[in-house]
């Protein structure tokens, strides 16, 4: 989730239930920077087990657990080792795996297709498949091919939402996440990740603040109850949203000064099927063609395609999901290598896929007792991952052929992704490639360092059941990545 301020004042948006839980346990969006890190000269590999300890020893860490494991890239020697074969809660370092199955199983020049069907007497079939990348400017694309075929008017038009079964959310995951748009449903129609889009724009002073939609069609899909107020200089700003079980009733709260800038947020949607086709109709309205009857179904038969959009490449929607730790990208991905099995009746395209990520780690010699998979993305704490686990992915990653896609997919310390923020003006900067993690109570960093004085390493740190703030843990976590970046032979 984006978070997004003004006056370096205005409090985070929470949304909750009316117990108004705190929405900490986000996942993998930007990283908080952490205060440069420095050290003083290289460290012997002998050295590496008495400098880690040191920061982890901390009292100020005496209640968390950390799981440590750093070998050489090209060997198993073990560097050091803190608990690598016990299980962890991963957090987004879970997206690892899902990443390394998709560009097994799929290949990096696989795309994701979205079909349109005639199937005559004017009625269309629209055929979704889980493209997470799909947006308003692929619908456009559709619509104007259809034009082009000659399509003046559509009587009727299905939506086939067969492809992807099973729950939009997954079932484990937190309330105040699948409320959040960094825990939007994953379908078999995806438009603009799921997500809408409004304002909240300050007014006269005593007056309710003005909510402004992106979209008008979505506001017809909510009543809103608007219970903020516009207020005068120097009292407390904050914002709260909550949207109660149902999905219908979206209860707005809070106050923001009248000089404030607008305050925007993203909210996911209820129903994929019916945003995507409302946005469709709206699409097939620019280009003048009337839309009838709408209908969902699930299944039935695809005569002759008329027209299509495609996702950008595997490889490119590795980097959304790696770079930007995009929850959304990572279980699209999951659900799209149930292709690559037979269905099973009754059996969901989460529970195949996560079958088919299996049987990918095996193959790269991850052994199947060092973690317990729920979802791709590392959203839901049922994820239990060892930090072995990651190190012989890492590994096992480096010696395919699309070992370099899948490396340059990672965050660059000091340079992109949720690390562009961190290690800048360490010896990290620009030598450590890794994928970072959140949860409340859980950090997490796995990866690769290119140590200018060393071989190649790999790495796996994981912070469990912490008290402290995430910034504090990361902190610590850095100063560990930067000795790695420093060793040297002796």
């Amino acid at each position: 989730m984006k978070l997004k301020t003004f006056n370096q004042s205005l409090a985070i948006l929470l949304i909750f239930l009316t117990t108004q839980i705190a929405f900490s346990s986000r996942v993998g969006k930007a990283q908080t920077p952490a205060a440069p890190l420095t050290t003083t000269k290289s460290i012997c590999s002998s050295q590496l087990r008495t400098a880690v300890d040191a920061v982890i020893n901390r009292p100020l860490f005496s209640r968390m657990r950390w799981g440590i494991l750093v070998q050489p890239l090209s060997v198993g020697l073990t560097l050091y080792n803190r608990d690598a074969e016990k299980y962890f809660t991963p957090a987004s370092n879970m997206k690892l795996l899902t990443t390394a199955a998709a560009l097994q199983q799929l290949g990096a020049n696989f795309r994701i297709r979205t079909s349109i069907y005639q199937d005559g007497n004017g009625v269309l079939r629209v055929v979704g498949r889980g493209d997470p990348s799909l947006s308003d400017t692929q619908l456009q694309a559709l619509a104007q091919q259809l034009k082009h075929k000659g399509i003046t008017q559509i009587q009727e038009l299905i939506a086939d939402d067969s492809y992807i079964q099973g729950d939009i959310v997954n079932p484990t995951w937190q309330w105040e996440d699948v409320q959040s748009d960094y825990g939007a449903p994953v379908d078999s129609f995806i438009v603009n990740q799921n997500i809408f889009s409004l304002k909240l724009v300050p007014q006269a002073v005593g007056k309710p603040l003005q909510i402004v939609w992106d979209d008008p069609n979505e506001a017809r899909q909510w009543q809103t109850i608007n219970q903020s107020v516009t207020i005068a200089q120097n009292q407390p700003i904050y914002i709260n949203v909550t949207r109660e079980l149902s999905g219908t009733v979206l209860r707005i709260q809070g106050q923001l000064t009248a000089n404030s800038e607008p305050y925007s947020l993203d909210l996911p949607v209820v129903d994929p099927n019916y945003y995507f086709l409302r946005h469709f109709r709206t699409a097939l309205a620019k280009e003048k063609i009337p839309l009838g009857k709408t209908l969902v179904v699930s299944g039935g038969i695809n005569q002759q395609e008329i027209a299509f959009v495609e996702s950008p490449p595997l490889s490119e929607l590795l980097m959304e999901t790696l770079q930007n730790s995009n929850n959304l990208y990572a279980e699209a991905l999951l659900r799209a290598l149930a292709t690559k099995k037979l269905r099973i009746k009754n059996q969901t395209s989460t529970d195949v896929g996560l079958e088919v990520v299996k049987a990918s780690l095996t193959q790269l010699g991850v052994d199947p007792a060092n973690y317990v998979l729920v979802d791709g993305s590392g959203l839901s704490r049922r994820d239990l991952v060892t930090p072995e686990a990651f190190v012989q992915t890492l590994r096992g990653m480096a010696r395919t052929p699309a070992a370099s896609i899948y490396r340059a997919s990672l965050p660059v310390a000091g340079k992109s992704g949720t690390l562009k923020d961190r290690f800048q003006n360490t010896p990290a900067e620009g030598i450590v490639q890794a994928k970072t993690g959140t949860l409340t109570g859980v950090v997490s960093l796995s990866g690769y360092v290119n140590a200018p004085k060393y071989q190649p390493l790999v790495f796996s740190i994981i912070v469990n059941q912490s008290e402290q703030p995430a910034t504090v843990v990361r902190q610590a976590i850095d100063e560990i990545v930067v000795l790695l970046a420093e060793l040297q032979r002796c």
